[in-house]
């Protein structure tokens, strides 16, 4: 059996700015608008699509495995925007990144409130 996620909705408040935020950050492009949805296409092709959703949102956790050099270029994005970023899940450890299994990785939030992880080991992988 061969099974590949290929999309998912990622509610938004504004759905054009959430996914350009997303976008700009991880250096992917907008795709354009399909029916209701905004799409976010990453290099594995898995496209996050970003639905406007009237009053509250649960938040929801995103994580993107990158290399150690997109790391770098993308956590230099995340300062320069300001974001405010933490090495744990439950943002106990502001300003920090971690190094689980001998990578690295940190956390923060979109503007709708999910929490985005960029990381360059996967769990559980060791080192």
């Amino acid at each position: 059996m061969s099974v590949q996620l290929n999309h998912t909705i990622v509610a938004a408040h504004d759905k054009k700015a959430s996914a350009r935020f997303l976008a700009d950050l991880l250096g992917l492009e907008v795709s354009p608008q399909y029916g209701p949805f905004i799409p976010v296409e990453i290099p594995n092709g898995v496209t996050l699509d970003y639905l406007d959703s009237p009053g509250s949102i649960t938040p929801q956790h995103y994580a993107f495995l990158v290399s150690e050099d997109d790391f770098d270029t993308i956590f230099g994005r995340i300062r320069e925007a300001g974001l405010t970023h933490w090495a744990d899940p439950h943002h106990r450890r502001p300003g920090e990144i971690n190094h689980n299994d001998g990578g690295r990785g940190t956390y923060f939030e979109d503007p709708n409130g999910h929490n985005l992880e960029i990381l360059t080991r996967p769990y559980g992988s060791g080192g």
